[in-house]
């Protein structure tokens, strides 16, 4: 047995977890740079509140309807998580983090001594909301897909109250019937639009097909998914998470970048989190990209990347600084207001079994780099950093409705009065 845990419009819950003053309301919560909307709770959904429109065009219908609005607390929502994956993990045998809310969860020994599915589920639900304050939904299948459709039913479908099992036929179909097929995992809308054109509009329709003709038609994973829908399990979570190919850190400004000494700042400070990132996964990297750009909207659209090769790989945050200085100038044009910057490590290697060479020496600073990792940890990201990265922060991320780092920023810490 499977099961799918996530959070229920997880930003947007966690924004009400440390302030009971809007627990009751609607809230939505923006992208980066207070763009757009990226979470709506329950309550706002009732307002028929678009997801993913910007900002700016609603702002008016938000003030008229009292909706809170937030600007994306990272920082709190990575802690929230960890401590919602740490409950999770405790009611199975393995435990698979999916995405910041969502998590698989697969059932060996424990289906053994489980009776009732959704009993359990409630017992998750409860742990969950006692200790994190985070409201979540279950749902069980037997596949990882039919653990996805039974956690849509659970939030989604009515007659659900949180949790929904998939494990026979009659609950099978009475899910599935119910699901459009867009609402299969695995299934985006433009191939959804074509199994439509096929009389394929639900989830049902999608498992009574035959496996090896949809191979045929589509692909390997449309087969896998409706062997899946059909309770039989083809798709596993690796043992061991892959590392990553390629490490990039991009954002755009708050505000328009003009000068040199800001768009060098930036570009720093995107170097240090690509060098935090390769010590994180015990990588090093041949090659960066280094680029900057301004808006496409602007009369004359200007973008510039290079591509900068280290004699000897590195993760040292120290070095990949130095390299961008040298090639800033390249980089920078006057009078251009840059929307737009970023690093990426393009060629990685594993530290284990790195190729050296006679010739070249390594830069790296690995004892400084361990400290100043050791140190961010314990006391938050930032508390140390090159000193370029500092020059300016005028280039950061645009949060006007950004709420308080209750756990992660002492001067942020809740403060209960008693009388």
């Amino acid at each position: 047995m499977f099961a799918l845990v996530d959070a229920v419009a997880f930003y947007a819950s966690a924004e009400k977890v440390f302030d009971p003053s809007i627990r009751f309301k609607p809230v939505v919560v923006l992208t980066n740079n207070d763009g757009c909307i990226c979470a709506i709770c329950p309550i706002a959904r009732k307002l028929n509140i678009p997801k993913f429109q910007p900002y700016f065009k609603i702002k008016n219908y938000l003030e008229q309807h009292h909706v809170v609005v937030r600007s994306s607390n990272y920082e709190l929502y990575a802690d929230l998580s960890e401590r919602m994956m740490t409950v999770i993990n405790r009611f199975c045998d393995d435990h698979y983090v999916y995405s910041i809310d969502e998590s698989f969860l697969r059932f060996t020994g424990f289906s053994q001594i489980i009776d009732d599915w959704a009993d359990y589920g409630h017992i998750i639900r409860r742990a969950v909301w006692r200790e994190t304050g985070l409201p979540v939904g279950a749902g069980f299948g037997t596949t990882p897909t039919l653990a996805k459709a039974a956690n849509h039913a659970a939030k989604k479908l009515s007659g659900y109250n949180g949790v929904a099992v998939i494990n026979d036929e009659k609950s099978r179909k009475e899910i599935l019937m119910r699901m459009d097929v867009t609402d299969v995992w695995g299934i985006g809308s433009r191939l959804g639009k074509k199994l439509k054109l096929m009389e394929i509009k639900t989830a049902w329709d999608l498992a009574c097909q035959n496996p090896k003709t949809m191979r045929r038609m589509f692909s390997v994973v449309v087969e896998r998914t409706v062997s899946e829908l059909n309770g039989i399990a083809c798709l596993s979570w690796d043992e061991v998470k892959q590392d990553k190919k390629e490490i990039y850190s991009t954002r755009s400004f708050g505000k328009r970048v003009t000068d040199l000494t800001t768009l060098k700042s930036a570009l720093v400070t995107h170097g240090a989190i690509v060098g935090r990132k390769l010590r994180r996964q015990q990588s090093l990297t041949k090659r960066i990209v280094i680029f900057a750009a301004c808006s496409p909207h602007e009369d004359e659209h200007y973008k510039k990347s290079l591509l900068y090769e280290f004699p000897v790989p590195t993760s040292d945050s120290s070095v990949i600084a130095k390299a961008i200085s040298s090639v800033i100038d390249e980089i920078y044009k006057p009078n251009t207001r840059f929307y737009r910057c970023g690093i990426g490590a393009i060629e990685l290697e594993s530290e284990s079994f790195q190729q050296t060479d006679m010739f070249s020496v390594s830069e790296d600073k690995p004892k400084m780099m361990e400290c100043l990792d050791v140190i961010n940890k314990r006391y938050g990201v930032g508390t140390l950093s090159i000193a370029s990265e500092k020059l300016t922060q005028s280039w950061n991320m645009k949060r006007a409705f950004l709420s308080p780092h209750y756990t992660t920023r002492w001067t942020d810490i809740p403060i209960i009065k008693c009388n």
